[in-house]
């Protein structure tokens, strides 16, 4: 008998919806291994070397380009993170994502999850696990949430092959494409929501 058949029983299904208050009082542990959708915890995938590479070398990206940005509009303040929880909605049940990367509202740190009328954009990138929720079930949970900008970052063997820059359609309530960003063009200037270089070779060599 498998591992999953011994737990397969009545007394391990999650005994209610999941809420933010319910959430927050979780162990930091659990709530790193799931996201919730509609109440329930969903097992998060782990993320593979390349995977993890890419996400820091985009958001230090994203760090330089905010830095920049502020220089020229200091009343602005935007923050950039890696893998971190964000309310999409709380009614009528609870959906947290964790997003590869996101830009940001500057919050307090202890601000968790971050909700996501604070979001100006998130980056998701694909794993062989993971396509169907980061093409389909994130797509549209981010629109829906209202979350401006949607990246998708396809990584192939050991590089970022393309980048698919997606805006929301108001509306519609969707995202449509902006632009596709690929390694063939050299380093390429993109806005959304502030202007930033893609230095592609950064984003190769994902793994020594």
């Amino acid at each position: 008998m498998s591992a999953v058949s011994d737990w397969a029983r009545e007394e391990n299904l999650q005994p209610e919806p999941i809420t933010v208050e319910l959430w927050r009082e979780l162990p930091e542990e659990f709530c790193r291994l799931v996201e919730v959708v509609n109440g329930e915890a969903v097992r998060a995938e782990s993320p593979t070397r390349p995977h993890q590479t890419a996400a820091r070398r985009l958001a230090d990206m994203f760090d330089t380009a905010i830095t920049a940005h502020l220089r020229r509009s200091p009343d602005d303040c935007l923050d950039v993170n890696t893998d971190f929880d964000v309310l999409l909605w709380e009614a009528p049940r609870t959906t947290i994502r964790r997003s590869d990367i996101g830009v940001f509202d500057c919050a307090p740190s202890d601000l968790r999850p971050l909700p996501a009328h604070m979001m100006k954009l998130v980056v998701e990138i694909v794993s062989p696990g993971t396509s169907r929720v980061d093409l389909v079930e994130k797509k549209a949970e981010y629109a829906v949430a209202g979350i401006p900008w949607y990246w998708i970052v396809w990584v192939v063997d050991d590089e970022v092959s393309s980048i698919e820059v997606h805006v929301l359609d108001h509306t519609l309530g969707q995202y449509r494409p902006h632009v596709e960003l690929t390694p063939m063009a050299g380093p390429a200037s993109v806005w959304s929501p502030i202007g930033m270089t893609v230095d592609w070779s950064r984003l190769a060599g994902l793994t020594r």
